[in-house]
């Protein structure tokens, strides 16, 4: 008797898989004529049904089909599957996944591992997985080994971008090249190698996508030095009418640290002042605005687009300024992007042969926009919700500065010093390298200047 139910248990499996195999080759026959017709959302569901019946990409031709359908989808349309379901897969692009997913999980170990399994130079995720794995690297304070795969993802980022047809692609590596670049001297700031990072941050160029952002980390470098007054000229820059799109409220703070390291109280009190002006009042409307959107993705979509299009309004002038920093970020513009290639499969779909058909490829390519649609709108609300974190943490940093500069003062006033009624700077406490110019500051922005400017403050910490 036992033996008779193991054999029908054997043929039950047999059975299933056998089913299995055939339905995921089904699968892949119709994701891959979807590919051939540019209709890659559509394509998604069908991929996705394979891998979860327990399809592997075990030959080359299922795994071209996968990384040409998440190339063109992003790699967030596969982010949401299971762990156990993505481990099946020897796709370089499903491993550069798993990767991500266990990084976020704080298992980077594990995210290694799936970084190291044979990815070739020449694959289209290799410039990704290698700043993921140098990111790792620094996270953990191996930071020779991370300048080591900085330097590599360099330089295969660069071939790739010389290869590349696709100007969104090329946009993309770009970008990843760059953010390479300056994780170098990201490495060498977590280092302590203050001085060493200074020259290294100069390497990215001002053309960089990502510069302007980078000006804020350059100056916390400066203020490590104790080079305030080059701080303060990093900051400054932030008040170039072209970067009114930028969003950070610890430049503030930063800049009010920098003032009170030169005891310029009264520069760190106008600071202060400025900052709870601006901010205090629409912060706490905000907050509860976004807390009545809960969840709901979709709102926040569409909160993005009507800032995208104009049609946000003024009512909110820190709401403005946040969406508008979030519609210049490159993973907001790559999600974008190929949200507005997926609505064009809408119209090839609709000129399909075969009612039966055509019914069940756009049901699968609603299902796969709508994801899209919600994976930008959690996408958007994280971020808003960052920016007020922000705010709130400079609300504290604030309120402890104007502590210590009252502190200070009631000190000077005790040891019968009085307060400060100092003099302007002076050119001869300006300090530069050999990276480093001296610019004839006539009161005006210009795009050769931005990002170079040092003041030449006096500290008064001596009287």
């Amino acid at each position: 008797m036992f033996r008779i139910s193991t054999f029908f248990s054997m043929l039950l499996i047999l059975f299933t898989t056998f089913t299995l195999a055939r339905a995921g080759n089904s699968y892949v026959e119709t994701a891959s004529e979807l590919v051939d017709n540019n209709l890659y959302f559509t394509a998604v569901p069908y991929m996705k049904e394979y891998l979860a019946v327990g399809g592997v990409a075990s030959n080359s031709r299922v795994e071209d089909l996968i990384d040409e359908i998440i190339t063109n989808t992003g790699v967030r349309q596969f982010e949401v599957f299971p762990i156990r379901i993505l481990e099946r897969s020897n796709a370089p692009i499903i491993r550069y996944i798993l990767a991500k997913k266990y990084f976020r999980r704080g298992k980077y170990d594990r995210a290694l591992g799936n970084l190291r399994k044979k990815i070739s130079t020449r694959h289209s995720v290799k410039p990704f997985a290698l700043l993921l794995e140098a990111s790792i690297h620094a996270i953990q304070k191996r930071y020779a080994s991370a300048v080591k795969v900085y330097k590599q993802c360099i330089n295969v980022s660069n071939m790739h971008i010389k290869r590349e047809g696709d100007p969104n692609r090329s946009r993309q590596l770009s970008v990843n090249r760059d953010n390479c670049i300056v994780g170098i001297p990201r490495a060498q700031f977590a280092a302590k190698k203050h001085n060493v990072a200074n020259l290294s941050y100069l390497d990215l160029s001002k053309e960089s996508y990502i510069w302007p952002e980078i000006l804020f980390e350059e100056a916390w470098n400066s203020f490590y030095m104790e080079d305030y007054n080059r701080t303060l000229g990093k900051l400054v820059t932030y008040k170039a009418p072209v970067f009114d799109y930028i969003f950070n409220p610890e430049v503030d703070v930063l800049r009010a640290l920098s003032y009170l390291h030169l005891c310029l109280y009264k520069d760190v009190k106008k600071t202060i002042d400025e900052y709870y002006s601006r901010y205090e009042k629409e912060t706490d409307r905000l907050h509860g605005s976004l807390r009545r959107y809960g969840k709901n993705y979709k709102l926040f979509f569409s909160l993005a687009d009507k800032a995208r299009t104009g049609k946000l309004g003024a009512k909110n002038r820190i709401l403005g300024r946040m969406l508008k920093a979030i519609l210049r970020d490159p993973a907001y513009i790559e999600q974008r992007a190929a949200y507005s290639k997926g609505l064009k499969e809408i119209e090839a779909l609709s000129n399909l042969d075969g009612r039966r058909k055509k019914r069940e490829f756009l049901r699968n390519l609603k299902t796969s926009l709508e994801l899209q649609r919600d994976l930008i709108g959690s996408y958007v609300r994280k971020n808003l919700y960052m920016f007020i974190s922000q705010l709130n943490k400079g609300f504290e940093g604030m309120s402890s500065i104007g502590l210590e500069i009252n502190y200070r003062r009631k000190e000077r006033i005790y040891r019968g010093l009085g307060d400060f009624d100092r003099t302007r700077g002076d050119v001869k406490y300006l300090k530069r390298n050999d990276k480093q110019y001296y610019w004839s500051f006539n009161g005006e922005f210009w795009a050769d200047e931005l990002g170079d400017y040092v003041f030449a403050l006096r500290s008064e910490c001596s009287k």
